[in-house]
């Protein structure tokens, strides 16, 4: 599973100027509680970005500080390495180490998740740059509309003014040797494209309908037999048949608005060196990529010889020189793995992390106990953080000019009740307060826009009244809550 990061930090500090204590600080705006698992990431990203400030000498032997965060599901494990990766802007994946197999049986490689990262970090190089030369491209795409719209004057009749209001004017152009008439034709063709020009940035001209000629982008279905795809396999089948099939061209009519969006797209091929930006990528990923290996639990264990269990050992082999340090062959050239940071993380409720392979445990030095959460840590994360729970049902049934007011003793209940049925059930952490606020605001999400009156009062009576017996009926909530 890939994360896509999204979503705006404080900038006001670089992250070389941030301390462990800064970082910390920055985590609890969306993470609570967990104090000794921030401090350890905390120190491990400032680990980072001590060693690269050391002679290369030296940094070429400080390893990451790798670790392993034990804890129940829903206590904030991913969330912390997600955000530490968004506050260091650095490409980012988290896989379930479930989803890898044995080397000869059918499944996913283990080296396919550096692919992925090296992917992940080539779009978000790829989007700096284009965000670099993006005002050159968008002026250098305006020039091109404006060709159309207004051809350049040339030596015969054929080009026309087509003036503001979309009318047929008289040919630029054409014969004639006075210098004097050819200059008022000069200015006044310059007029009229300014004019264009105004129009365009306004909006008025987006109706109307330009001819391009626009390249055809026809890939052949290919396929190939075996446990590994394409991409898999580092062959990229676009860049060996894209000069087979994109050679020709044809004409095509569409609105202004569109050849921009079209125009754009091309001309940001055109000013980005992809060769650069791969470069820069790897770079970027065997610098400061993080991995965050997830359920790395259920791979931990013995062989037992048979069953279902078959290949957890031979996981954590195939895992081992990912983790230690390798190199990878993706489509945009080899990747080492040195310095790649890896937060692994799972309950150990059945194994614990001395059934890891001695090898692999040697791997993650730092080993971080995430406490179970408390009726307090389920208020705090109702109310506190930056996008907390009541927040988003607020701002949601906002769209629809419905008003929720959450009463304090509301929000007790509702944390006193998720935490009953974390204790009766399975304890599913803070993912639990999502089904309990589903269950309670089930009516007031159907009625929406027809919802009268349109400020809803949530007390705890309120909660009261949709949750008690579907938390009391211990075989009901085992299906509801």
């Amino acid at each position: 599973m890939v994360i896509y990061l999204e979503g705006e930090i404080d900038e006001a500090i670089q992250l070389d100027d941030m301390t462990p204590r800064q970082i910390v600080a920055e985590l609890d705006k969306h993470v609570v509680g967990q104090r000794s698992a921030k401090r350890a990431v905390a120190v491990a990203l400032r680990n980072r970005i001590r060693r690269q400030k050391l002679d290369p000498e030296m940094a070429v032997d400080v390893m990451p500080k790798n670790m392993i965060m034990i804890g129940s599901t829903g206590v904030g494990k991913t969330e912390i390495a997600r955000r530490l990766a968004r506050i260091s802007n650095s490409p980012f994946l988290k896989v379930e180490a479930s989803k890898f197999t044995e080397v000869g049986y059918v499944g996913r490689d283990v080296e396919s998740m550096i692919r992925d990262l090296t992917e992940i970090s080539v779009d978000m190089t790829r989007q700096e740059k284009i965000d670099e030369i993006a005002e050159k491209a968008e002026l250098n795409v305006e020039e091109m509309i404006l060709d159309i719209l207004l051809p350049p004057a040339r030596s015969s009749s054929n080009s026309y003014d087509f003036s503001p209001s979309g009318e047929e004017a008289v040919p630029f152009g054409s014969a004639d040797s006075n210098p004097e008439s050819n200059k008022a034709q000069s200015e006044q063709f310059q007029r009229t494209r300014e004019k264009l020009r105004q129009q365009l940035r306004d909006g008025k001209l987006d109706s109307r309908l330009v001819e391009l000629e626009i390249r055809e982008k026809n890939y052949p279905v290919i396929e190939l037999a075996g446990p590994q795809g394409v991409e898999e396999m580092g062959i990229n089948m676009k860049d060996m048949l894209g000069n087979l099939f994109q050679g020709r061209t044809k004409r095509r009519k569409m609105q202004v608005d569109e050849a921009i969006e079209y125009l754009m797209q091309e001309e940001e091929e055109r000013l980005i060196d992809m060769d650069q930006v791969a470069r820069a990528a790897i770079e970027r990923v065997e610098s400061s990529g993080i991995i965050f290996l997830d359920e790395i639990d259920k791979i931990a264990g013995r062989e037992s010889g048979h069953g279902p269990d078959v290949s957890r050992e031979g996981v954590q082999r195939d895992i081992l020189p990912i983790v230690e340090g390798t190199t990878v062959n993706s489509r945009y050239g080899m990747v080492r793995t040195d310095h790649i940071l890896f937060i692994a993380a799972g309950a150990f409720h059945v194994s614990k992390p001395s059934d890891l392979i001695p090898e692999l445990q040697g791997r993650f030095p730092i080993r971080v106990e995430l406490e179970s959460l408390t009726v307090e840590d389920f208020k705090r994360i109702l109310t506190e953080p930056k996008n907390a729970l009541i927040k988003q049902y607020r701002a949601m049934m906002a769209t629809e000019d419905v008003i929720i007011d959450f009463t304090d003793d509301a929000i007790n209940s509702i944390a006193n009740y998720a935490a009953q049925v974390n204790e009766h059930t399975e304890n599913i952490g803070a993912r639990r307060l999502q089904t309990i606020m589903e269950k309670l605001l089930e009516e007031i999400s159907f009625e929406g826009p027809d919802l009268e009156p349109k400020t809803q009062l949530i007390d705890a009576a309120y909660v009261e009244s949709m949750l008690s017996e579907t938390v009391k009926d211990q075989d009901l909530s085992r299906y509801i809550l």
